[in-house]
């Protein structure tokens, strides 16, 4: 009787070892589990707050480089110089064409990108493809006809060198859609035989982890020596699809009383 309960016990004894194995093996499975949803969570979160910081600054580089071209703007006493694209800013780096590195060893071809905001194409858009109503583009013979005027790395907004920025920027010019003149190559709304009225500016800033915003810009020259400006819309890049349909503006010669700014 001595005997068999001795074997009883030892076999007891490797049962619980045994039980005991398994339950430190499913602990550390639970704890590896957890130490990896933690490490994802940090890694997802650090991305998040990388996307939304180049995000801001990419609004930011948009915004900054309207300001900056609006100063040209002033100097232009004819808007349809530069909607026919024989004015620009003094704010370039090089030719209107060609490709450009972007910050994040990206390319952007200038004239493909403007091609893409008149036609929705890389090719050279066609005059009745500029007319057509689509989506983005429903004013038909009001289409606007973006003009390369501005662009270049944000780094060089000022002359001292002291700005440090990852983007690239690009401003183009065309004529106010609302007006009704059937003429995108020409500033009807004018104050003098000069044409002198209201255009809009659109500015893309693109930059690290693809990050890319827009912004456009209405502005009015008016009876005094200053510009009003309304901005009609931020969007990112995912969002070129929806746009404004029509700037609220108002006539020529008198102040802007409506300044709106929204950001998708």
């Amino acid at each position: 009787m001595t005997s068999r309960s001795h074997v009883l016990s030892r076999s007891g004894r490797a049962g619980e070892r045994g039980a005991a194995l398994i339950v430190a093996l499913m602990a550390t499975l639970l704890l590896s589990a957890l130490g990896l949803a933690l490490i994802l969570t940090t890694t997802t979160e650090t991305k998040i707050t990388g996307n939304y910081t180049y995000g801001q600054e990419a609004l930011y580089s948009a915004d900054g480089a309207i300001e900056r071209t609006v100063q040209d703007v002033l100097t232009v006493p004819d808007w349809n110089d530069m909607l026919s694209g024989a004015q620009r800013s003094a704010f370039v780096d090089g030719l209107p064409s060609g490709t450009r590195t972007l910050p994040n060893g990206a390319v952007i071809d200038l004239g493909e990108a403007t091609n893409m905001i008149n036609c929705g194409k890389l090719t050279t858009c066609a005059v009745s493809e500029m007319n057509t109503s689509t989506e983005d583009r429903p004013w038909g013979l009001n289409n606007p006809r973006y003009q390369l005027f501005a662009y270049g790395p944000a780094n060089n907004f000022l002359d001292t060198g002291t700005a440090n920025s990852p983007f690239y920027v690009v401003v183009w010019v065309a004529d106010d859609p609302a007006e009704n003149d059937d003429d995108p190559t020409k500033d009807g709304n004018a104050v003098t035989n000069k044409g002198t009225g209201v255009v809009t500016l659109r500015a893309e800033a693109w930059g690290g982890r693809g990050a890319h915003k827009i912004i456009e810009v209405t502005l009015m020259r008016t009876d005094s020596t200053e510009i009003e400006r309304g901005y009609t819309g931020q969007r990112g890049q995912d969002e070129q699809n929806r746009r404004a349909r029509k700037a609220a503006v108002q006539s020529p010669g008198g102040a802007l009383t409506k300044n709106e700014l929204t950001v998708q």
